[in-house]
């Protein structure tokens, strides 16, 4: 087994919360890892038919089945069954009683703030990191990490990775959205989702996407939504603050896998990455996505955000921490330009908040003209940490 980052947070949340709930996409790991740290934990999967049938229709005898210390995978198939959890946790005061996965939010999340405030300890596992790919020997280049993806079956099974993102779509992301909301038009909502795939990166214009799927706007926010909801995609939202100018107000859209998003493009090989005209925009959501799982997996106090106005000047990643600002762009070439760095140069002179100013890319270190660094992707998250 690939050794999870999250671990050690884990481990304290089981010795510090009675309840503890792990978010995720499915297929990220969750089950592995609760139940590798929890060996002597009983099981119970939700997505079984008859242990689903108990838990709703005779929750107390669901429990006598299943006797607490206690690991309930896919919680929300049953969400009536956190009142039910938060009376024994307050019955019996012990810690890391139950813990608890589950692969929808928003809605997932709410119940479990509502029914178990102050009692659970709330944690998201996205798949793979690069930083766990390497310690476990897996040195991935550019063009690899974007066609391989980070699902753990791929490494764990030695899946081919369009194998394993085809089965993944057609088993998860069609099934999770069919149980969310009631899509009529199948055709039409893969279109969206593979158009979805070549604007990973931008800024996401319903009116647009309405036109080229032939679904009206409304509809097509439903269905982001539902894929939100099912970690199938991320949003970043603009930075709140105004410098000034006039911001954009509306989110970019990234592939929780990078894989998946590369799969629905059409990409079979690592080769075919460099001569993909999006590869800027897949280049990104790896190095995004990669960066909010150190941030979920350290337990960082972070916020991610980007800026755009009206004039042009555009960075692609924010950090705020303590209301300072760390300036991240991401490009996929493997070359240092000093040009790279000219917006990240403009804000700072907007603001006394920037402590950093990064380049992410494809190449070695090097200085940045005008104050920073260029950083190779596989070392973005070290950012963070300075």
């Amino acid at each position: 087994m690939i050794r999870r980052d999250i671990t050690e947070v884990f481990k304290k949340a089981v010795k510090t919360h009675p309840v503890v709930t792990v978010f995720g996409p499915r297929q990220s790991g969750k089950t592995t890892l609760v139940r590798h740290v929890l060996p002597r934990y009983g099981y119970v999967n939700l997505e079984n038919p008859r242990e689903r049938k108990l838990a709703n229709e005779d929750p107390e005898a669901f429990f006598s089945e299943h006797p607490s210390p206690l690991i309930i995978d896919e919680v929300q198939r049953v969400p009536e069954l956190l009142s039910w959890i938060q009376v024994r946790v307050d019955e019996s005061g012990k810690m890391g009683e139950y813990v608890l996965t589950g692969s929808h939010q928003p809605q997932l999340k709410e119940k479990v703030t509502q029914s178990l405030a102050g009692r659970t300890a709330l944690i998201t596992l996205l798949p793979f990191s690069l930083s766990e790919l390497k310690s476990a020997g897996y040195e991935l280049s550019r063009d690899e990490a974007i066609y391989r993806g980070f699902l753990p079956r791929i490494y764990s099974d030695g899946l081919d990775p369009t194998t394993a993102n085809e089965e993944y779509y057609r088993t998860y992301v069609e099934r999770d959205v069919r149980q969310l909301v009631q899509v009529e038009n199948q055709e039409a909502f893969e279109t969206f989702v593979r158009l979805l795939a070549g604007r990973v990166g931008q800024v996401v214009n319903f009116q647009s996407l309405s036109r080229d799927v032939g679904v009206d706007a409304k509809t097509l926010k439903r269905w982001m939504s539902v894929l939100e909801a099912s970690y199938v995609v991320m949003h970043l939202h603009p930075y709140y603050r105004n410098f000034g100018k006039r911001l954009v107000k509306s989110p970019k859209v990234y592939f929780t896998d990078v894989g998946l998003a590369a799969y629905l493009l059409g990409i079979g090989s690592a080769a075919q990455v460099a001569r993909d005209p999006l590869l800027g925009g897949l280049f990104e959501n790896l190095v995004v996505l990669d960066l909010m799982k150190a941030k979920f997996n350290f337990q960082l106090r972070q916020d991610f955000y980007y800026i755009r106005d009206n004039s042009g000047i555009e960075v692609d990643l924010v950090v705020e921490e303590n209301r300072k600002l760390k300036l991240m762009e991401i490009k996929a070439a493997m070359t240092p330009a000093d040009s790279s760095g000219v917006n990240m140069g403009r804000l700072r002179k907007c603001t006394e908040d920037v402590i950093s100013s990064n380049v992410i890319y494809a190449g070695d270190p090097w200085p940045l003209k005008g104050g920073g660094r260029f950083v190779n992707f596989k070392k973005a998250s070290d950012c963070l940490r300075k």
